[in-house]
C-alpha cells in the first residue's frame, strides 16, 4: 500500500508542474532501443520508430552492434531510418570484455582493434556517444586497473574520432573489490578528460547508494543519465527524480536516456507514453541539458 501511495504521488507531483490546459513542452528526450526488444525483434525497427517519436522522443540509444552493423543494418542506413522517424541517432551501447588471458596477459591489442571498428561504424552513424554497458565485478584490484586501463585508452581512441565515451553502472558496480567499491574505483581511476559516467539511477539505488551524494562527490563526470524505475518511469515511488534533475548541473548532465526494462501493460507503447508524459509533465526536467 506504501509503495501504490508513493507512486500515485509521484506521478501527481509531475502532473501538478503543467497545466492541464497547456500542451507539455518539447524536451530533449533519448530513448534506449533495447526498452522495445520484444516488437524490434521482426527487424522492422524504422516503423517502431515513428511510433515511438510520435510519443515525445527525439533519440535513440542503439543496442545492436555486431562487426560493423548496426541493427543489421549499415551504419548509415540506420541512420537514415532514425531520422525519417524524426528522430537523431544519439548514442550506443556496446561493449568488449577482456578474457581471462587478456587479464592475465595485459595485453589489449585485440580488444582494441575491435574498438576501432566499432568507432568508425559509430561515426558514421552519427552518434555522439559510445557507451560500455557492463563491467563485472573483478577479483582483485590489479584486474579492475587493467579495465580502467582499458577504459581510458578506449575513451582516447572515441576522442580523436570525434565521440565521447562513457561507462553505464548496473547495481553491482557498488560492490567491493578488495575493500574498495568498484564504482568509486572506476570514477577515481579513469581520466575525466576521456572517460564519462552514464549513471543509471535505477540501477544505483537498488545499489543502496545515492544519485546526488555521487553528483556531489564525483561532480561533471556524469555527462549522461539513464532515467529507469521500477516499472515505467515515475510510478514506483523508488527513485527521487526530482532531487536528481535539480542536481543535473553537478552532474555535469548533458542529455538523458529513458530505458524502460519492466511493464506494466501488454502493450509496450503505452508503457512508452507513460514515461514520456511523466517527464514532459515534470517541471523539474529541463528541456535541455545541451552546453
Amino acid at each position: 500500500m506504501k509503495r501504490v501511495f508513493l507512486a500515485f504521488a509521484a506521478v501527481m507531483m509531475a502532473l501538478a508542474c503543467a497545466p492541464k490546459e497547456q500542451t507539455p513542452q518539447k524536451k530533449d528526450m533519448c530513448v534506449q532501443m533495447y526498452s522495445a526488444r520484444s516488437i524490434l525483434n521482426n527487424g522492422n525497427y524504422a516503423d517502431v520508430l515513428k511510433e515511438i517519436a510520435a510519443l515525445g522522443y527525439t533519440a535513440v540509444e542503439a543496442a545492436s552492434y555486431s562487426d560493423g552493423l548496426i541493427y543489421g543494418d549499415e551504419p548509415e542506413v540506420f541512420k537514415q531510418k532514425v531520422e525519417a522517424a524524426g528522430m537523431k541517432a544519439l548514442s550506443a551501447h556496446v561493449g568488449r570484455g577482456l578474457s581471462e588471458e587478456e587479464l592475465a596477459s595485459g595485453d589489449l591489442s585485440a580488444a582494441l582493434e575491435w574498438w576501432d571498428k566499432c568507432i568508425e561504424t559509430h561515426v558514421k552513424a552519427g552518434m555522439e556517444y559510445l557507451v560500455t554497458p557492463w563491467i563485472g565485478v573483478q577479483k582483485n584490484l590489479k584486474d579492475l586497473q587493467l579495465y580502467c586501463d582499458y577504459l581510458n585508452e578506449v575513451g582516447r581512441r572515441c576522442k580523436a574520432a570525434g565521440l565521447k565515451y562513457g561507462y553505464h553502472n548496473h547495481a553491482h558496480e557498488f560492490e567491493k573489490v578488495e575493500g574498495k567499491v568498484m564504482y568509486d574505483y572506476f570514477l577515481e581511476h579513469t581520466d575525466p578528460e576521456l572517460v564519462f559516467f552514464q549513471m543509471d539511477v535505477y540501477w544505483t539505488v537498488i545499489g543502496k547508494a545515492s544519485p546526488v551524494d555521487y553528483f556531489e562527490r564525483y561532480p561533471g563526470r556524469f555527462k549522461m543519465l539513464h532515467i529507469k524505475d521500477e516499472w515505467e518511469v515515475g510510478q514506483s515511488g523508488m527513485v527521487g527524480f526530482d532531487a536528481i534533475f535539480k542536481n543535473a548541473g553537478k552532474a555535469g548532465l548533458e542529455n538523458f536516456v529513458v530505458e524502460i526494462e519492466r511493464y506494466k501493460h501488454e502493450d509496450i507503447l503505452v508503457s512508452f507514453r507513460e514515461s514520456a508524459d511523466y517527464l514532459l509533465n515534470a517541471c523539474f526536467v529541463k528541456p535541455s541539458y545541451v552546453k
